[in-house]
């Protein structure tokens, strides 16, 4: 039997040409308790967003128009920080890097089990917080962590240099909160995957070396010589506040 909806249900906002599968995807995750709304196209996207908020979205690769990549690449471009779950027909690693390099926050490969795409989804919003308990001025006194030119807020997942607000994804920030929390101690892959997505990670999961590299083109002078996320060789990565060597 479907519960009804609770004023807490999160908003999910599907983005896919096959109504088919929007109606599906609908129908299961509206029964899990989330309140979703379902989207054809870019367009039709970027009018269900002007009329309200959501807290993450499917969004399929393949469409007609603008395709998923296209939309991920001009929504983080713009600086926006939307939870985002990829879906396309191509398992190619190659174009699941590619998601994870434009931006988005994890990838799932059609076909898929719902079931598998709802572990996903909670996995995704547990890495962040609603943006009202973000700037819910009754919220514990932030914890911040300074580097470099950097802030870090722990408390409102927030990264900014010299004041300016960064745009970082809720993935990348779960990484860069691990390495803060660990200065100083080199991490294996494991252990990073481990301590940033918890047991949903995947042992040999290639997006970790897609976070870590933009991570370090969002912080570092030079990418090709970072000094905060250092690898160390044979072990894994190491994060040095202080950018020595």
């Amino acid at each position: 039997m479907n519960r009804p909806l609770q004023p807490t249900d999160r908003q999910i906002l599907v983005v896919d040409d096959d109504q088919r599968l929007r109606q599906l995807l609908k129908r299961y995750l509206c029964e899990q308790g989330f309140a979703v709304t379902t989207a054809a196209d870019g367009q039709a996207m970027a009018q269900a967003r002007r009329e309200q908020a959501f807290d993450l979205m499917v969004l399929d690769v393949m469409m007609p128009a603008e395709d998923g990549m296209s939309i991920c690449r001009r929504l983080r471009s713009a600086g926006d920080d939307i939870p985002i779950i990829m879906l396309t027909a191509r398992s190619e690693d190659a174009s699941r890097i590619m998601g994870l390099d434009l931006g988005c926050d994890d990838y799932l490969v059609k076909p898929f089990n719902p079931r598998e795409l709802l572990a996903r989804i909670k996995a995704v919003l547990r890495r962040g917080l609603r943006q009202q308990a973000q700037t819910d001025p009754s919220a514990t006194t932030p914890e911040v962590i300074r580097f470099g030119p950097y802030e870090l807020n722990l408390t409102r997942r927030t990264l900014s240099r010299e004041g300016v607000h960064l745009s970082i994804t809720t993935a990348e920030f779960s990484m860069l909160k691990v390495f803060a929390r660990y200065p100083h101690q080199p991490l294996s892959r494991d252990r990073l995957m481990e301590l940033a997505r918890g047991r949903e990670y995947e042992a040999f999961d290639r997006s970790l070396d897609v976070q870590i590299s933009r991570l370090r083109k969002l912080l570092e002078p030079n990418p090709a010589k970072p000094t905060f996320i250092q690898t160390v060789w044979g072990v894994g990565y190491v994060f040095v506040p202080d950018g020595s060597r």
